[in-house]
């Protein structure tokens, strides 16, 4: 990825945000669609129709799981992780260090947490000025110098300040909802598998699998979808870390240490997509490094670390 001025990335990736938001429902509408048209047997007018009358409710559930997992996304990011409130009057350094770059830029200081791990790792999280949050490891914080710690914490900042915490929540949300109904349709096709057989029964069976091949068709779109704009992200907290600490070697230098010792356990795979690395691994190859890269949420750290040596 070339650097051709972080201000320009900047502004085309809240662009590419607008449209990550209008896509997932786009998704879910089209899945929708697409299912009433089979059901219709190809009938488009009795389609429309249909979709037109059940598109309110669909619209009302979406809102109610988003509303909820909106909410509550802080305390079930603090139970995935473990995380406790990382005290100021023991961690003084991560203070200075994180309160002098929100200084330097104008920003709130955020949230400060720890996880009690040996990992070398950090995220950010939040919705607003009340939740961010910048979340490190004890063993990031005991590894790496002050610089390389600095590096670390401003590039969570830049995922504050680029918005792309409160993107990730809400593409989490979107594609947690279509998991879901994945899930429930997958359950309810193996659940009535073991009814008496019928030619109804026959009929509703292949209703049920054609519904679950057009769910799981949207959610892997959905799931790429988002996967590909968060590793874009990446690289603009990497440029944005550099340019708020004017050292980039510093972040090379972390990310070089982090690489192989950011093993950090979570109770939600969601949740790592949040790390500050959790990219494929470097000794994969050929057509499985291809499919690795795909599905991974960050780009190669060696990638990475490349991209900040070209910005000194």
């Amino acid at each position: 990825m070339a650097y051709v001025g972080l201000d320009k990335q900047i502004r085309r990736n809240n662009r590419n945000s607008i449209l990550l938001l209008l896509g997932f429902p786009f998704l879910i509408f089209a899945g929708m669609f697409a299912f009433l048209l089979y059901v219709n047997m190809g009938n488009s007018e009795a389609t429309l129709d249909n979709f037109m009358m059940v598109m309110p409710f669909v619209i009302g559930g979406v809102v109610v799981w988003f509303l909820i997992a909106f909410t509550f996304h802080s305390k079930l990011i603090t139970l995935a992780t473990g995380s406790t409130t990382l005290e100021r009057k023991e961690n003084m350094r991560v203070y200075n260090l994180s309160e002098n770059l929100c200084i330097s830029v104008g920003m709130t200081m955020p949230k400060l947490r720890v996880i009690d791990s040996p990992a070398l790792n950090a995220f950010a999280s939040g919705i607003n000025e009340k939740t961010f949050t910048v979340t490190l490891t004890k063993g990031i914080i005991e590894t790496l110098d002050d610089s390389e710690l600095e590096g670390v914490i401003a590039h969570e900042l830049m995922h504050i300040r680029n918005k792309d915490v409160r993107l990730l929540i809400v593409s989490i949300i979107f594609v947690g909802i279509l998991g879901f109904l994945v899930n429930m349709l997958f359950r309810s096709l193996i659940y009535g598998g073991g009814r008496r057989r019928s030619k109804d029964s026959k009929i509703d069976g292949r209703v049920m699998i054609v519904a679950l091949l057009i769910a799981a068709a949207v959610y892997l779109l959905s799931i790429l979808f988002k996967l590909a704009l968060s590793r874009k992200r990446e690289y603009m907290a990497d440029a944005g870390a550099a340019d708020m600490t004017r050292n980039p070697g510093a972040l090379a230098s972390a990310l070089r240490k982090i690489s192989g010792n950011s093993d950090l356990e979570a109770r939600s795979d969601e949740v790592k997509q949040m790390y500050i690395e959790n990219g494929p691994k470097e000794n994969e190859a050929g057509l499985f490094s291809a499919i690795g890269g795909l599905f991974s949420t960050h780009p190669p750290i060696k990638k990475r670390i490349d991209f900040l040596e070209g910005m000194e």
